[in-house]
Formats: structure tokens, sequence, C-alpha cells
């Protein structure tokens, strides 16, 4: 049994139409995703816009509702319970998208990361106080700027407060949501290297959605790649950079920008090859409603959405 097991998770959304607002169908945004998380580790949930990844985590902490399929934290099922309402919010924390809009501008940087710490910890003010100024130290902030306002922060360090939220309540598990997509490129790594570091020192297990490959690549032991609601591959970090199955995998490999000059030649003709393959093969991948196959194992480790053969 993993730290968190996710089984068959179905999150459909209802299309109202008609002069009554019946129910005429559904969004299927997560069409059975199952995937296990090991304590300690760092699971990558990668795919386009639309993909499902982020309902995927929101509907894990208890954001969305769950159609059908459970959610198992340390054998626990926590399927459909509201985060807000129990203790799961302590073990379980989420980091958000954009830094900008996640931190209310009109609280002070005490009251926001201190918030958590009022709902669940009976602290008096001094202590509050001192703790949020522990917590700033330690995604490194300055103590002193606990009286500052949001605006007055860049974009890092805005992600970096709100970090220092997600972590005062010392949760077992963090799901992070796109959390440097909104910043720029040489603050990403920053930020990255940085959760990287107090993962191990807080003994932090991360869900990271993303839908750069070259982030996650960065962050992520185990990966499964998300497309229209569905898994169209699930592997080890290295099964799915140095051995992609599926098309739509191959396509993702294909676009991360090319770091070695040594390999930009070979990464040149891997993209032709990958998108020559694309045209010409999609309908081999997917259903014909577009949709991904079932997963079936390669190995142990690595699973691929493919058609049965003959």
């Amino acid at each position: 049994m993993g730290f968190l097991k996710v089984e068959d998770l179905k999150v459909h959304f209802p299309i109202k139409g008609g002069v009554f607002g019946r129910t005429v169908g559904h969004v299927k945004a997560v069409d059975g995703v199952s995937f296990t998380l090991e304590k300690g580790k760092t699971y990558g949930l990668v795919g386009e816009s639309g993909s499902g990844k982020s309902t995927t985590g929101r509907a894990i902490i208890g954001l969305n509702h769950i159609t059908s399929g459970k959610v198992l934290f340390e054998d626990k099922d926590i399927t459909g319970v509201r985060r807000a309402k129990t203790e799961i919010r302590k073990d379980i924390q989420m980091i958000f998208q954009d830094p900008y809009s996640s931190l209310n501008p009109k609280k002070r940087v005490v009251d926001i990361v201190a918030e958590p710490l009022r709902n669940f910890e009976n602290l008096s003010r001094k202590e509050e106080r001192i703790r949020v100024q522990e917590l700033l130290e330690l995604v490194g902030l300055s103590p002193e700027s606990i009286l500052k306002y949001p605006h007055e922060f860049s974009g890092g360090q805005r992600q970096r407060i709100g970090i220092a939220r997600a972590i005062a309540l010392k949760p077992k598990l963090i799901i992070a949501d796109e959390p440097v997509s909104a910043l720029d490129v040489s603050v990403q790594a920053q930020v990255l290297n940085f959760m990287k570091e107090i993962q191990d020192e807080l003994d932090l297990t991360y869900l990271f959605i993303s839908h750069d490959l070259g982030v996650i690549k960065h962050m992520c032991n185990h990966i499964g790649i998300m497309y229209k609601g569905r898994f169209v591959e699930e592997g080890t970090a290295e099964e799915i950079f140095n051995d992609p199955q599926h098309i739509y995998t191959k396509r993702l490999v294909a676009a991360i920008p090319d770091i070695d000059p040594k390999k930009r030649e070979e990464m040149k003709r891997f993209r032709e090859e990958v998108n020559t393959e694309y045209e010409q093969a999609y309908n081999d991948y997917f259903d014909e409603e577009g949709l991904a196959y079932g997963l079936k194992p390669i190995n142990e480790t690595h699973l691929v959405a493919l058609p049965e053969k003959g």
C-alpha cells in the first residue's frame, strides 16, 4: 500500500442545457486515473491544459467533487472528505499556481502565513509571530518582512510565502499545482531547488503537477502522463525520458528545450521523427473518440496506453 493511492478516480462535470437547465451530458475531466505515491518521493502529473491534471490534484485534496473512485492516504480512505473541515488539512497542503492571486493582497505576511496556525493550533500572538518568523527564515525571506504586504515582494518571493504557509502545519504531503509556471525561468530554478532542499529537511512527499516536462524531469521520481482525462503512460522518470512509448509522451519529450549543445542534432532528428510519427500514426494510439486506451504493462513500473494487438 502506498503513502497516497488513487484508484480509478473519475471527476465528471455536468453539462446543463435546455430551458429547465437539465443535465444533457458530462465533461469527463478525469476518467479513470490510478497511481501510487510512495512516502518521501515526488510523483509528477504531466499534461497540456485541459488534460485533467489539476482537477486530479484538487479532487484528492477535496476541492473538487469526486464522481467515483477512491483516494487512500496512509491506508485511510479520504475520498470526498472536505479538506477544510478535517484533520486532512493538517497533513495535506496545496501550493497554488499563481503567487499573485493566491495571496490576499489586503493581508500582511504575518496573517497570511499564520492563517493555518490559527485554525489548528492555540498559540499566543507572541508564539505565532515567532513561528511565522521562523517559517519565513526557512524559506529564505527576512523575518523582519512579516508586516509587509504581498505587493512588496517579487514573484519568486511571493511563492516562497505561499510555501511557508503550506508547511506551517508540518504537513506530510504537499500537492504543488504548477507552482513555478507564473515565474521567470531564472526564478523557477531557485524555487524548484529550494523545494527539493526542504523536502529532505522536512520529510515531505510531493505530488507535483505541471505542463512542463523539463520541470518534471528536475523534480520527480515517478511520472504519469495525462491526455483528455486519462493516463497515456506511466513510469519512472528514467523510463519516461529515455524510453517513451506513447506518441503523446514522445511529443512532450521532444519539446523539451535543448540544453546540451552536443545533443542538439540528436534531439533535432528525434523531434522530426516524432512529428512524422504523430501525423501518420495518431489514430493507432487513440480510440474513435480520440481517447487513450487502457494502460498495459511494459514491465513492473512502465505502463503504456496501447490498443489490443490483432
